[in-house]
């Protein structure tokens, strides 16, 4: 038999009393007992890795003991209780501590309180001598690595100390000679009569030699001094710095000319026109426009003044005063801040005045405007904050922490970047004002309508437009045609209130066409027109199967009707004009469905569903709001949670295009793709849940209905997606003598328990509803409000239950090819906007209703709200599909790279198109949703850069650069960096992933694309150098120089810029004898192209060349990542509050959208296998270091 343990009793009675001294942990646990019936209350005392148990606090010897070392304690969940003692159990909160060894018992324990249960877990776990064990072995590491970086100081400190004393002795040994010397020489002036012997004489040549020794080993430790200096880290660092203070320098005399500028061609030449006799501009006009624009000018010429005074006494540089200078004058930036957005709405008021616009344009044609708008110059100082920023960061990395201005510049920078955030947000509010005004000025003829600050620019591109003549006879032949892409070829813009069509002509100016300025309110976009015959049909269904035209049929008052009709390049760029322009139409006409049901409570209330709704404009803790109004008359975000972006989005009372092309670049920032599709299916299945409380009460009249929002059943048999569908509205078109047309909505009734059959909505063939209203909130439109009204000579609209289905369907027929568009009529004259809000009841018309008022004689307060629950269904049904087909058909990416993503959104609508109340339009949107999603666009069959790759790589033979021409070599690299430019995915521009430490895993296609740049500028400079023969050289620059040309007309500007980079690095540059021989002629257009992508101010050359082109063109992605680090410096993705930053995403999806605009059209160049080998071929490129030996090699540096 196994004796049992012996312990020292005695000693461990006293680690107990220790533990209920000085425990770690004390208190009382429930132990269960080791039949697992029972729980006893002990005391128990944690001493490092030892639990003591006592029967109470007051026990003086330890009724049990349990060691810790290795084991594992976790909170463990409650046991299921009795129904007696479940609330007792609600307080109780278990752990229990597990010992390696299998036969031993778990410990089992509860507190009463969570807190102290996670305490207890968290002390019992970390009462372990191994953990304390591994943490000593670390410090002892840490202190033996600490004890030789000591010892290895100590020996270099006594080693430079012998060096010392050493110098002391050789000094002290010097003097002793010196001394003697001075003696001798004493002697012998005093004894000149003695005769120099020849032991005098070479003496003399030993000490000559020995000086000149003396002096060549002092030189030699001195250079050895400045070498060890200079590579130096703090050398490096002084370097760089002074290279930030020198570029300083310059961009602060640039601004300071662009200040000069402002003030001398501008605003001084217009107060002198304030002062004539008719004047073009009032004073307090110029004033509001050029406000504190001259003091900033005085203030930059000083701070100009005492930087030049800083450089003057270079190599000591200090700053930090001339910034303690600029901080107190932050106030007149301010003010100009605030005032910039009020500043280019009085600029595009004044420009209204024809004289005041003949004058500007000669202003700005003066040869010191360098073709720059006024605009273009009042928003320089909106950049100027940021750059001082941007240069107080690399001050700041380059300078030393024990540095005396550290503090100061520290301090300023913080100063300036509390101005920068405003800056940023006005910045992003005004630049739908100067690109709406940057596009008025391309226009030759002008564009008045682009002057209204309201217009909100969408998106922009090259559409074929057919003429009239052949409407119904689109063929793929006829659109292949040369003849048709060369005249029919327009230059297309989308703002949210118009469509903007024209032609360019040459220098890049555009010229607006016959009907070209397309009013939308007066629209219906058809997105599958439909041939006029039989053989038409044919030809469209044999032919053109892709249906890339669309038509846009208009129908203004004042002329007679046309039709537009516009063909894309390609399935998907159709679909995202289709989608883009059926969404300004709905924006314009503020979603007619949602106002036309709302409309029946009161005439007064219509536009009370939106401005009684204070949380649309007053700011709150989770959502802020910027001065400027979105497309639907409602003011923009700038801050919000992300809860109430996602309200916003599916807020059923408007949906603003511009909002939404945002919130669809840059959701992943702050959400996922999961939680925007849950809202979607959430508004779907509980559409109610899709207009806040506050406005649902003015939607329901009757007291009734309101219990919906307290969640009780709905009574109406319209009210839920479960019960059969109701019988769909009719809509009749009547018309005026005067041309106002008048719409009649003919609401279901519901008598007897039996519904009454009417005709069907009718639907644009988009699969949208067409009911629209032009009621928008908080500003005094142009718009005569004529309202929607519903009829009340219903009976005689409904037909008898005897009438024949087919007399139905020929109804609905006849409907279908009208295309019908609830809307309303627009009013030229502004001056009626006033009258047309005061005055809400419709003209009379000849079938209109005498007593609006009666409309509702008959109809139950219940069945009335039942409606209303049928039309915001069909609002919320179509607000889901509309969005879905926004994501789908502009951000395909998401789902090709989310396979999970594309298949809940595919199983969603099958489950939408299953549902038995839909629409027959709303089942066509859903299924060409899917149709979207499961089809690849047939339009997009270029080559890839992979299958270049790997058909390069299998191609053995490279053929040398002499073999191609020039025009051959230009064509292949436009192809290559069109390739490599055009898959970017949009989500890497976000959060400046190109300049993190694991920029090659968040940014693979922008670091693919900087490898590329880097490549091909190796290979040309590889090319030049590899020839020993001078003549040989600089016929492959003049080669070169000649594709960089072409690649300008091909408007591949990347190219221009890998080509003038290559030539301008040191290993070339450097090449005297090289350049003297290359022709006037290649020197002028080197000029030329070097000018067009210079740098300088901020690329201004090279935007002005992109906003005069037309796709396809090959920007240079540096200028669009250099805007992008611009906008992440100066602000954070989120504020302090935790609200998403929504006026930045505004900014970053702008510069997104005209990067995807050059994404989308792709060149029409074959691909030539040999040149495309040629110039992927790294084998033969040299690195930078040896680029240059091999230049010093064919031309030795020569000494001076």
């Amino acid at each position: 038999m196994q004796k049992g343990m012996r312990l020292n009793d005695g000693h461990i009675t006293y680690l107990a009393l220790l533990a209920k001294k000085d425990g770690t942990r004390l208190g009382c646990l429930s132990k269960k007992s080791s039949d697992n019936t029972k729980w006893h209350s002990k005391w128990f005392a944690l001493l490092q890795n030892m639990l003591f148990y006592f029967e109470n606090d007051s026990s003086s010897r330890p009724s049990g003991l349990y060691l810790l070392e290795g084991c594992v304690c976790d909170r463990a969940p409650s046991p299921k209780p009795s129904l007696s003692a479940k609330e007792c159990l609600e307080k109780q909160y278990y752990f229990t501590v597990t010992f390696n060894h299998d036969s031993q018992k778990a410990l089992e324990l509860r507190t009463e309180d969570v807190k102290d249960c996670d305490e207890w877990v968290a002390a019992i776990t970390q009462a372990s001598y191994r953990n304390l064990a591994t943490e000593h072995e670390t410090l002892m590491q840490k202190y033996l690595h600490l004890l030789q970086i000591v010892e290895t100081e100590k020996t270099v400190a006594k080693q430079l100390r012998q060096q010392i004393e050493d110098g002391e002795i050789e000094i002290e040994r010097l003097k002793s000679e010196i001394a003697g010397l001075l003696k001798n020489n004493e002697k012998i002036q005093s004894n000149p009569e003695v005769l120099p012997s020849d032991d005098d004489t070479e003496i003399k040549k030993i000490k000559k030699v020995q000086s000149f020794l003396r002096g060549w080993i002092c030189r030699r430790k001195w250079k050895t001094i400045i070498q060890d200096y200079i590579r130096s880290p703090h050398a490096e660092s002084m370097r760089k710095r002074n290279q930030v203070v020198f570029s300083m320098l310059e961009a602060e005399a640039e601004y300071v000319q662009q200040l000069h500028i402002l003030v001398n061609n501008f605003l001084r030449p217009l107060r002198m026109a304030a002062s004539s006799k008719k004047p073009p501009i009032t004073h307090d006009d110029v004033s509001s426009i050029f406000l504190n624009s001259e003091t900033i000018m005085f203030l930059h010429q000083i701070f100009y003044q005492g930087l030049k005074a800083r450089i003057a006494s270079w190599p000591t540089l200090v700053l930090a005063d001339l910034f303690d200078i600029l901080l107190p004058m932050l106030n007149i930036y301010q003010e100009f801040v605030r005032n910039h957005q009020y500043s280019l709405q009085i600029l595009a008021h004044c420009k209204q005045n024809r004289d005041f616009d003949k004058l500007l344009k000669q202003y700005e044609a003066k040869p010191d405007c360098e073709e720059r708008t006024l605009e273009t110059f009042l928003t320089y100082p909106m950049f100027q904050i940021p750059r001082y920023i941007l240069t107080l960061h690399e001050l700041l990395a380059h300078t030393p922490h024990e540095h005396v201005e550290r503090n100061s510049l520290d301090y300023a920078k913080s100063k300036l970047e509390e101005l920068s955030r405003i800056m940023h947000d006005e910045v992003s509010e005004t630049e739908n004002i100067r690109k709406n005004l940057a596009i008025e000025r391309m226009i030759v003829e002008g564009c008045e309508v682009l002057l209204d600050t309201s217009q909100t620019f969408v998106r922009q591109g090259s559409l074929i437009q057919v003429p009239m003549s052949e409407k119904g006879k689109i063929t793929r032949g006829r659109l292949g045609s040369l003849s048709l892409k060369k005249e029919g070829e327009r230059q297309c813009f989308l703002f949210s209130k118009h469509l903007i069509i024209c032609t360019r002509g040459s220098g890049g100016k555009l010229h607006i066409t016959k009907n070209g300025v397309v009013s939308l309110i007066d629209c219906t976009l058809m997105e599958e027109p439909e041939g006029t015959d039989d053989e038409s049909k044919g030809e469209r269904s044999g032919q053109d199967a892709e249906h890339l035209d669309f038509k846009v049929m208009v129908e203004p008052k004042d002329v007679q009707p046309y039709t537009v009709i516009l063909v894309a390049s390609s399935r998907q760029e159709k679909s995202v004009w289709t989608s883009d322009i059926s969404q300004c139409i709905d924006n314009i006409r503020c979603n007619g469905l949602m106002m036309n049901a709302f409309e029946e409570n009161s005439k007064v209330t219509v536009p009370q569903m939106i401005k009684s709704d204070t949380s649309l404009y007053c700011d709150d803790v989770d959502i802020r709001f910027s001065k400027m109004m979105n497309s639907c008359k409602v003011l923009q975000i700038r801050y919000a949670s992300v809860e109430r972006l996602l309200e916003r989005l599916t807020d059923l009372r408007f949906l603003s295009i511009d909002f939404l092309n945002t919130f669809l670049h840059s959701y992943r920032v702050f959400t996922s793709a999961d939680v925007v599709l849950d809202k979607l299916i959430t508004i779907y299945k509980k559409p109610i849940s899709a207009i806040p409380a506050r406005s649902l009460e003015l939607f329901f009249a009757s007291s009734q209905n309101n219990k919906l929002l307290y969640g009780e059943q709905p009574t109406s048999p319209c009210a839920s997606r479960k019960f059969s569908s109701p019988p769909p509205l009719s809509i009749t078109k009547s018309s005026s003598p005067n041309r106002r047309r008048k719409l009649s909505l003919n609401i279901p009734i519901i008598t007897g328990g039996k519904a009454l059959d009417l005709a069907a909505l009718s639907c644009s063939p988009n699969g949208y509803t067409s009911m629209h209203s032009t009621m928008s909130p908080f500003s005094k439109t142009s718009l005569d409000i004529n309202k929607l009204y519903v009829s009340s000579t219903m009976a005689s609209k409904i037909p008898d239950e005897g009438e024949s289905k087919a007399e139905g369907k020929a109804e609905e027929s006849v409907l279908n090819k009208q295309d019908l568009s609830v809307r309303e009529e627009c009013d030229e004259d502004p001056s009626q906007s006033d009258e047309a809000e005061a005055e809400m009841s419709p003209p009379k018309s000849p079938s209109t209703p005498k007593n609006v008022k009666s409309k509702n004689s008959g109809f139950p307060t219940d069945q009335r709200n039942g409606d209303k629950e049928f039309i915001i269904r069909r609002a919320a049904t179509n607000r889901v599909l509309n969005v879905l087909r926004h994501w789908v058909s502009k951000h395909s990416q998401d789902f090709e790279l989310n396979t999970e993503l594309k298949m809940r959104v595919i199983g969603f609508l099958e489950e939408v198109m299953h549902d038995p109340e839909l629409l027959t339009q709303e089942r066509k949107a859903a299924a060409n949703i899917i149709r979207t999603l499961t089809q690849e666009d047939p339009g997009d069959n270029q080559i890839t850069l992979e299958e270049i790759t790997q058909m390069a790589m299998e191609d053995c033979k490279t053929e040398p650069f002499e073999s191609h021409s020039a025009l051959e070599i230009a064509e292949q690299l436009t192809l290559l960096d069109h390739l490599v430019f055009k898959v970017i995915p949009y989500e890497e521009f976000f959060g400046q992933g190109w300049m993190k430490n694991d920029k090659n895993e968040r940014t693979p296609y922008i670091m693919k694309t900087t490898k590329h740049f880097n490549d091909i500028s190796n290979r040309i400079a590889t090319e030049i150098l590899q020839w020993d023969d001078v003549n040989m050289r600089v016929a492959v620059i003049e080669k070169w120089v000649a594709v960089a040309d072409i690649c300008r007309c091909l408007h591949n500007y990347n190219a221009v810029l890998e080509i003038i980079s290559s030539l301008n690095r040191s290993s070339i540059f450097r090449l005297k004898k090289t350049w003297l021989k290359v022709s006037k002629q290649t020197k002028t257009v080197i000029d030329k192209l070097q000018k067009l992508v210079s740098s300088e101010g901020r690329f201004k050359n090279l935007r002005e060349a992109l906003k005069n082109c037309d796709p396809p063109c090959v920007p240079y992605l540096g200028m669009y990542l250099t805007d992008l680090a611009f906008i992440e410096e100066g602000t954070p993705n989120y504020t302090e509050d935790n609200l998403v930053n929504f006026s930045k995403m505004r900014m970053i999806s702008h510069i997104i959208r005209e990067i995807r605009q050059f994404q989308q059209t792709s060149y029409k160049i074959d691909y030539q296998p040999k040149v495309a080998k040629y110039l992927l071929d790294s084998s033969r490129a040299l690195d930078e270091e040896s680029l240059y030996e091999a230049s010093l090699r064919i031309e030795p540096k020569t000494s001076s």
